[in-house]
């Protein structure tokens, strides 16, 4: 059972929180810290996260041209448990920034280091959250059931990255996008190259989206010794932010046409959609693009869920043609 945190000396809102958002407004108060650490006042992270797991699933329909209830179980199963392994993910990774993010002006109102919560609490509520999507996982089949546990590598290694690489929105790409593979997996039964397409595609766009949002922080990291893609780009941001729209586009394009190569045309080319549609809300992203405008990055950032959802109403529309 999970101890009662103490009430904490300020309402506990989180720095970079959506204002007026449901756990500081409506949650009950004993349960606005675990929330919190699950990020539910910020949820964009569970849109990204959740997306790529909406695409394989989709990718998977869009390839026979059928969706059943299975699939409908399969997106909404990944709905829940995108919202619980964002929450024990980031529940991880403050567990093991704690001495980094009471030194970060954006984290130090986390629920660790503003008090909130301790260690051993925080732990419990990780675990929990990760035995109830396990339930959930156990209904996706053998196939994802496996791909699901080998998912848990990546997870377990992110918040450490920034610590010796330069490259840590990789490894966030690396975890954050593995629900392509499994989504799809879990569909069709299977593996084929295209959801690896949509899977390397969504490793490259978590570089695009994480750089932008990194940059809030580069002036603290770099005092603090933590590494970033934005610290490593610098000024050369937009041509590198460039670079990887492009990858993006492409790959995701070649695992439509992997897939659907079999389907109607029409089928194809609506879904050949999604891919020009990410890039075009990413190239709008690039036109406001200002590295040195925290609150800009933040926004820009956020986008991220309507960039990913485009690609999904478009995958949604081909399974239908």
């Amino acid at each position: 059972m999970i101890d009662t945190p103490k009430a904490p000396e300020t309402s506990g809102q989180v720095f970079d929180a959506v204002k007026g958002n449901w756990v500081d407004t409506r949650a009950p108060a004993w349960t606005r810290p675990y929330l919190r650490l699950s990020r539910a006042d910020r949820p964009v992270g569970t849109w990204l996260l959740l997306l790529p797991c909406w695409w394989g699933a989709l990718l998977a329909a869009a390839e026979t041209g059928t969706f059943g209830l299975r699939t409908l179980w399969i997106m909404i199963g990944c709905a829940l448990g995108a919202w619980l392994m964002r929450g024990a993910g980031c529940t991880w990774n403050d567990i093991s920034d704690r001495n980094f993010d009471g030194k970060v002006e954006r984290t130090k109102s986390r629920p660790i280091p503003s008090g909130q919560v301790t260690v051993k609490q925080a732990a419990i509520w990780m675990v929990l959250q990760a035995l109830i999507a396990l339930v959930i996982l156990l209904s996706f089949g053998k196939l994802a059931i496996a791909l699901g546990f080998l998912s848990l590598l990546p997870v377990m290694i992110y918040p450490f990255a920034k610590r010796f690489t330069w490259w840590p929105q990789v490894f966030l790409g690396i975890a954050f996008n593995w629900g392509a593979i499994l989504a799809y997996a879990a569909v069709s039964g299977r593996l084929s190259a295209a959801p690896f397409f949509f899977y390397f595609a969504g490793i490259a766009w978590t570089i695009f989206y994480d750089t932008i949002y990194a940059h809030q922080d580069k002036d603290d990291d770099a005092m603090i010794g933590v590494k970033s893609t934005a610290r490593l780009f610098g000024d050369n941001t937009a041509l590198w932010l460039r670079r990887f729209l492009v990858i993006t586009v492409v790959l995701m394009g070649a695992g439509v046409v992997e897939a659907l190569v079999d389907r109607s045309v029409l089928a194809l080319v609506v879904a050949l959609g999604a891919p020009w549609a990410m890039g075009l809300h990413m190239t709008w992203q690039m036109t406001k693009l200002d590295t040195e405008n925290p609150d800009m990055c933040l926004k820009l950032f956020r986008s991220n869920r309507d960039t990913g959802l485009l690609a999904a109403l478009f995958l949604a529309v081909s399974v239908f043609l």
